[in-house]
């Protein structure tokens, strides 16, 4: 573990938002780039918000074509995998 990895801090990233008011965020303590995909209703989410006391990160853009440069290599999310079809 780095000096630098601070546990104590929060990040959430908007990436979406679903019917009925469903949100779609990525969740990271310490390091932003390392996060877990979550899906919350807006209360839940404001709620888990301001439990964490996170830092809100900018919302990148979900076209891989112009992906953030931590994601070059792995352009997608899981989330993705819904409109993709595996073999």
């Amino acid at each position: 573990m780095s000096a630098g990895f601070d546990t104590t801090r929060r990040y959430v990233r908007v990436t979406g938002q679903r019917a009925h008011g469903f949100i779609e965020f990525e969740f990271a303590i310490g390091e932003p780039d390392l996060c877990v995909e979550m899906i919350l209703g807006q209360a839940a989410f404001a709620e888990f918000c301001a439990d964490n006391a996170v830092v809100m990160l900018d919302p990148e853009s979900l076209d891989p074509e112009s992906a953030q440069t931590s994601r070059d290599d792995w352009p997608w999310r899981m989330s993705d995998a819904t409109a993709i079809r595996f073999r």
